[in-house]
């Protein structure tokens, strides 16, 4: 390939958008991406996917902004305000920030200092990092190791945590990027057990807003794991006709976010796109998919998605947050005997909604309903 064309490497596709477990190598390479004249085929996304066309100054969402210093001080007063505000936004879109959240500012500037390192690495050693088919973990070029159409206009680097394991991450780091970055896992370890920190604090009153045992869900993730992820978007010079993560709901039970100041964080509520503003004191929380079914459907997961710029490179810390693997996830009794109907999902495990959304299908706003069908028909055979 000549040194002025964009170091972008594409298996021929065998007919269908899943990708082939041993098809090729992806190379995506950042700092060659702007230089390319047109956009490759791969990323280009449909009309339907674009409309309506989202632009550089989108009208923003009216999310909660949350207080968290009364509540993490045990002022039982302000405790009740923000369930109340995270009552809302669940029940409308699943969207809210969390200021004075207890997380070192320093730490979040150390994990993008780190994440910057990651990126720069030349292409090659990426490439030795790059996930395996199936896992959730290592580099990943525009999941063009999963799909050969509808491609995120991004690279990304995963890795998973488990609050049982102190050194984890730091190992992860030495194992696959190595000995050099062990000073990088030790800040993404520490990272992680921050966010669980802060997740367990948004459990307890998630729970109290919808007026089950308080310590209910906190409790239940008390043993889970997360997924931590770093999502890096070059620009783009035809930024209309791509995404940096398409349309879609996450799988997982809760999202914690921090954004550059760059934006582009999209949601689709009221019937229209709107942004969500960076705020560099604050964490963005979503559901997933999981929490809808844990509250047996009450709360909403909402349809998201991450536009790229045209001048500037986007950067996002994300924590994906899951239940221990083989805990069966079901609501709480007593939010049963006070819903409007039956049950609406069955019992599953996370492993088995992870396994779909990794191996099966590709997550977008009807992920959930089509996991049940699967596993329910999975049964039955």
């Amino acid at each position: 390939m000549e040194s002025n064309s964009p170091t972008l490497l594409l298996c021929p596709s065998k007919g269908g958008d899943e990708r082939d477990q041993n098809e090729g190598l992806v190379v995506f390479d950042s700092s060659l991406m702007q230089k390319q004249e047109n956009l490759p085929t791969e990323f280009i996304w449909t009309n339907a996917d674009l409309a309506p066309p989202h632009h550089d100054h989108q009208e923003e969402l009216n999310e909660p902004l949350i207080d968290l210093e009364g509540f993490l001080k045990g002022d039982e007063h302000a405790t009740l305000h923000a369930a109340d505000l995270i009552r809302t936004a669940c029940l409308n879109h699943g969207f809210f920030q969390v200021t004075n959240h207890g997380v070192d500012f320093e730490l979040i500037r150390a994990a993008y200092e780190h994440f910057d390192t990651i990126f720069k690495l030349p292409t090659s050693k990426k490439l030795k990092a790059r996930r395996a088919p199936g896992d959730v973990n290592g580099y990943s070029a525009a999941h063009a190791d999963r799909y050969s159409s509808k491609l995120p206009w991004k690279e990304t680097f995963s890795f998973g945590f488990h609050g049982n394991d102190e050194a984890l991450v730091v190992e992860y780091f030495k194992s696959v990027l190595g000995e050099e970055f062990e000073q990088a896992g030790w800040v993404f370890q520490r990272y992680c057990e921050a966010m669980r920190r802060l997740t367990l604090e948004i459990m307890e009153l998630l729970g109290i807003s919808l007026g089950v045992d308080r310590l209910h869900y906190r409790k239940f993730f008390e043993d889970g794991s997360g997924i931590m992820r770093c999502n890096n978007y070059p620009p783009c010079k035809e930024a209309g006709l791509t995404f940096g993560t398409g349309p879609h709901c996450d799988p997982t039970s809760l999202t914690l976010l921090h954004q550059d100041q760059v934006g582009g964080l999209e949601v689709f509520a009221d019937s229209k796109w709107q942004a969500v503003r960076p705020r560099p004191d604050a964490v963005v929380i979503n559901l997933g998919d999981t929490f809808v079914a844990l509250s047996n459907g009450k709360y909403k997961s909402c349809l998201h998605r991450a536009v790229v710029n045209k001048q500037r490179e986007r950067r996002s810390l994300v924590f994906f947050v899951c239940p221990k693997a083989d805990k069966a996830v079901r609501p709480p009794q007593d939010l049963i005997c006070r819903s409007e109907g039956p049950r609406r999902y069955p019992d599953f495990t996370w492993s088995d909604l992870l396994e779909f959304t990794q191996k099966h299908y590709r997550s977008d706003v009807t992920t959930l309903q089509c996991f049940i069908q699967w596993l329910l028909s999975s049964k039955a055979d």
